[in-house]
C-alpha cells in the first residue's frame, strides 16, 4: 500500500473507532407467567433489520442439550462460536423475574434491530420468538407481552 493510502486509512480508523465505542447500558426485565411446570430456558438475542442473527445477550438454562428447543435462536446463532461466552445462567422458574444488563452500541438503537426471546419448558410446547420487539427508544419502558410463558419484557436504555 502507498503511504498516502495508509495515512488516509489510519485517519479514517481514528475517526470511526470513537463512534463505534459509544454504547448504552440496556437493562431487560423478563417476567414469567405462573405456568405449571419446570423452569424455563430462555434465549435473549438481537437480530438486524433483515432478521439475521446479530448476537446473544443472555441464555437462561445451563444444560446445552436443551438449547435445540430454543429453535429460532439455535438456528440463527449456530455459526457463532462465541454465542455462549459469558452469557449463561440458571433457568427461570414460573412467576419469576429475570433481569439482564448488556452494553449495546448506540448504532443499534432505532436502526431496525429487534430483541427476541425464545422460550422452552421441559415436557411442554416450545415457544420460538416468544417475544419480538424493535430496539427503539420509543419502546423502552413499554411492557411487551409474550405468547406463552412470558408475561412481559420491559427494557430500559441508560
Amino acid at each position: 500500500m502507498s503511504k498516502p493510502l495508509l495515512t488516509t486509512l489510519a485517519a479514517a480508523c481514528v475517526l470511526a473507532v470513537p463512534a463505534l465505542a459509544h454504547s448504552r447500558q440496556v437493562t431487560l426485565t423478563t417476567q414469567l407467567k405462573n405456568y405449571s411446570g419446570d423452569g424455563a430456558y430462555l434465549a435473549i438475542y438481537l437480530t438486524d433489520a433483515k432478521g439475521a442473527y446479530a448476537g446473544t445477550l443472555w441464555v437462561a438454562g445451563g444444560k446445552a442439550k436443551y438449547y435445540k428447543h430454543l429453535s429460532d435462536w439455535n438456528r440463527l446463532s449456530a455459526r457463532d462460536a462465541k454465542r455462549l461466552a459469558g452469557v449463561t445462567g440458571a433457568s427461570v422458574g414460573a412467576g419469576r423475574k429475570l433481569t439482564v444488563t448488556a452494553d449495546l452500541a448506540d448504532a443499534l438503537i432505532d436502526a431496525g434491530y429487534e430483541i427476541r426471546i425464545d422460550a422452552a419448558v421441559e415436557d411442554q410446547r416450545d415457544s420460538p420468538s416468544e417475544v419480538r420487539v424493535p430496539l427503539t427508544r420509543a419502546n423502552a419502558s413499554q411492557p411487551q407481552a409474550g405468547k406463552q410463558y412470558i408475561q412481559s419484557l420491559t427494557y430500559q436504555i441508560q
